[in-house]
């Protein structure tokens, strides 16, 4: 079976397909709508969906959940702690935390997850990494059998590569959505010090050997 297959919707916003020993994990569901073409994509490499994990919870990544869980009744749905809270519409904040609401479209889901994680636990072969700023609980997550990175929106690549500190001129949508600029700089060179042979990120192709692309935007983020 292939590595990580990304599945993209009007050719922006992603979902990667991880193949795993049982199955596949789905990071993402993208916009509503899409469940019967991830679903039909992941029929078409003869493996069930086993888990979904949830980078955070803005509506462009949670959008067809619902759908899902209609259609993958048993399979796991996994999301951070701290998103696990938004995807319940719940905008409170932590002490310690900016006092800014969070920023984007929260639309929350009827699906609630059977799982929450933590930073350095691991699901499947996908180690969780929190790299809060887009969102509280935004988490990326690192195979670790190719050093793939699946960054949700801490990094974007449309327009080149950039981090959601600070968006490309032709696509600063993530950037727009962040509710912690400064936090989200540190979460992308958290990122880039992972070394990662590749960037999958949620709005962007994949980009292969990024370590000077990720220099670039973080430097310009900062």
């Amino acid at each position: 079976m292939p590595g990580v297959v990304r599945i993209s919707r009007l050719g922006f916003v992603n979902c990667y397909l991880v193949p795993e020993d049982d199955g596949l994990t789905l990071v993402d569901t993208m916009i509503g709508g899409s469940g019967k073409r991830i679903v039909t994509a992941a029929e078409q490499l003869g493996a069930p969906i086993r888990r979904i994990v949830l980078t955070h919870a803005h509506g462009d990544h949670i959008g067809s959940l619902d759908r899902l869980h209609e259609l993958l009744p048993d399979a796991e749905v996994i999301i951070s702690q701290r998103d696990a809270r938004l995807l319940k519409k719940d905008m409170s904040l932590d002490p310690g935390e900016l006092q800014r609401k969070p920023r984007g479209t929260f639309p929350g889901a009827k699906t609630a997850p059977t799982r929450t994680v933590s930073d350095g636990e691991t699901i499947g072969s996908l180690q969780v990494i929190a790299t809060p700023g887009h969102t509280p609980g935004h988490i990326s997550l690192l195979d670790s059998r190719d050093e793939t990175l699946v960054c949700g929106d801490a990094y974007a690549t449309l327009g080149g590569v950039a981090t959601s500190a600070r968006g490309s001129r032709l696509f600063p949508l993530p950037a727009m959505a962040s509710w912690d600029r400064a936090t989200a700089l540190e979460s992308a060179r958290r990122l880039r010090s992972l070394d990662p042979a590749r960037l999958a990120p949620g709005h962007g192709s994949v980009v292969e050997r990024p370590a000077a692309q990720m220099d670039a935007a973080i430097a310009r983020g900062a």
